[in-house]
């Protein structure tokens, strides 16, 4: 696959060259050439005016029996005792996927003593909870967990299967996905199914320049991890589903990695469950500015968060970070002072019930996802809005 340029076609207008953001288009001898920095991003496609640019088109035979697999696998993430929110995101998002197609919602659950907490994701309108109970699986052990999960698609054959993109699903789904060599497309921002049960699986790409829209056409099933506050959780219905023990008897579940000692590990501070954030970015450079500011979230019950500089630069810790490689969050309100609004920071926060953004840059691209937007100097709307906090908060 790659790009062809029609130089009979071509009038140099240099279009494609000023639009490629790779510098994948350069002139020579007084023709346009493709380099290998090309990304296939496609926009030197959107931007020829005389179509003198195509797309080199690879055939694909026909192998796959679509029929075979149906229905949508969902792997649930639990400690023994609760289930993560993550869980009921996926499943939220499965029942909508699901309902495109016709087909059904399936859970996995793995561990040890866990038929209770099974019973619960009946309420949230799953047809199916497959258990694999055994004491052999109390503790996450990826070749152990890999082996199970295989089984269960074997049995199942889900046309789609949903991992949250925790420490221990990032871990999981790679191996289940290389085992049935098919693709996996990690940290989606945006899932769709189109009717031919082709699963849609979009995530910010090459620096967050583009939205890659990845398909699975040729294998299944369809792997993608969802980052945690991505998706809307499931609603509770009444349960109509049911819960199987998947009998596993005389199987051998041995595993090449020794437990020598369980610890509990401390809770870290997170963002991820605060309703109030104010959010510090690269913008804000003074030190009383950022005193003054964390004293805001203070005075507003709400937690400190950043992008990603202020923590290269050592101000905070990479768990009060928002974006691509920190944190996704969903809160009712986030403050933003200084934040500029590329899609690494905006792709972990878009979806907040409030968004207020302060910035001096009118064209800032925060303020095309802000619900309010404040053109104006941070340090002074910090200092403003602390005064007024202080002077009413026994209001």
């Amino acid at each position: 696959m790659g790009i062809i340029i029609d130089h009979n076609k071509c009038i140099l207008c240099n279009n494609c060259l000023t639009k490629c953001p790779f510098g994948a288009l350069e002139l020579k001898d007084g023709k346009v050439e493709v380099n290998a920095a090309c990304k296939m991003c496609r926009l030197c496609l959107k931007n020829c005016p005389v179509e003198a640019i195509t797309e080199e088109k690879v055939t694909i035979k026909p192998s796959l029996n679509k029929d075979e697999w149906r229905d949508i696998l969902v792997y649930v993430e639990h400690d023994g005792k609760s289930i993560h929110p993550i869980t009921y995101e996926l499943i939220g998002k499965a029942l909508e996927l699901a309902k495109v197609i016709d087909e059904k919602v399936i859970c996995l659950m793995i561990g040890d003593k866990i038929k209770d907490l099974a019973y619960e994701l009946l309420e949230y309108g799953v047809s199916q909870v497959d258990v694999y109970d055994r004491k052999e699986l109390k503790y996450f052990r990826a070749d152990l967990y890999k082996d199970v999960f295989v089984d269960c698609i074997k049995r199942r054959k889900p046309n789609t299967v949903l991992v949250g993109a925790t420490v221990s699903g990032r871990s999981l789904a790679p191996r289940v996905a290389a085992y049935f060599k098919t693709g996996l497309t990690a940290d989606c921002t945006v899932l769709k199914m189109r009717e031919d049960t082709d699963l849609v699986q979009i995530r910010p790409a090459f620096g967050g320049n583009i939205m890659a829209q990845i398909l699975t056409t040729a294998n299944r099933p369809q792997f993608a991890t969802v980052r945690y506050k991505v998706m809307d959780q499931a609603k509770r219905v009444k349960p109509f589903g049911k819960v199987e023990i998947i009998d596993q008897k005389g199987s051998d579940l041995t595993s090449k990695i020794e437990i020598l000692k369980v610890e509990e590990k401390p809770t870290s501070e997170s963002i991820e469950d605060a309703e109030v954030l104010v959010a510090i970015g690269r913008g804000i450079k003074d030190e009383k500015t950022i005193t003054k500011i964390e004293k805001i979230a203070e005075l507003l019950h709400g937690k400190i968060a950043c992008s990603r500089p202020l923590v290269e630069d050592g101000r905070y810790s990479v768990y009060r970070q928002i974006g691509l490689s920190g944190r996704s969050v969903k809160p009712k309100l986030i403050i933003t002072f200084g934040i500029s609004g590329a899609i690494q920071f905006t792709a972990g926060m878009k979806d907040s019930e409030m968004i207020i953004a302060i910035n001096t840059d009118p064209e800032a691209a925060i303020f095309d996802i802000a619900h309010v937007a404040i053109v104006a100097d941070g340090n002074i709307i910090a200092d403003k809005l602390l005064r007024y906090l202080e002077e009413n908060k026994n209001a």
